[in-house]
């Protein structure tokens, strides 16, 4: 093998194992922004993605129906700031989301990363107050001074 092929093949392989490594990960299973309580618990999510729990007894309740218009609208706000949405509308299951953060109605919880409860409203939030009530968190202002 002359110089020129060992060079040509020196300079190709990181190109190569990259694509390798892209390829394992297009097998994984694509993040799905909203989840349901019954499938996972908040300890799937502890310093992986920020929560948004959305609590309901019925999933009828309009702050429900109005809070996941809210939320699908502007998916990309939630996206941006690393969130999982998971949502818990039948109070007979007894999710372990729903026991742990003790829901009772609607009820909007938001989570940092570490599991913290950051707020939770009664009422729906519009993605503006939402966004701005993670911004504010000392892990998310990190992250935006080391963009």
């Amino acid at each position: 093998m002359n110089a020129f092929s060992r060079l040509a093949i020196a300079a190709l392989l990181p190109v190569a194992l990259g694509s390798m490594a892209f390829s394992a990960t297009e097998a994984e299973e694509p993040f799905t922004l909203i989840q349901d309580a019954s499938e996972t618990t908040l300890e799937d999510w502890i310093w992986q993605k920020r929560i948004v729990v959305v609590f309901a007894d019925n999933p009828n309740d309009p702050r429900f129906t109005e809070q996941m218009r809210l939320i699908e609208d502007r998916p990309e706000v939630l996206l941006e700031r690393d969130v999982v949405v998971i949502t818990d509308t039948d109070p007979k299951a007894r999710s372990a989301v729903r026991q742990e953060l003790r829901a009772r109605g609607f009820m909007l919880v938001v989570l940092a990363k570490d599991g913290s409860v950051v707020i939770r409203k009664p009422a729906p939030w519009d993605m503006r107050e939402i966004s701005r009530s993670i911004d504010k968190l000392p892990l998310r202002q990190q992250e935006i001074r080391e963009r």
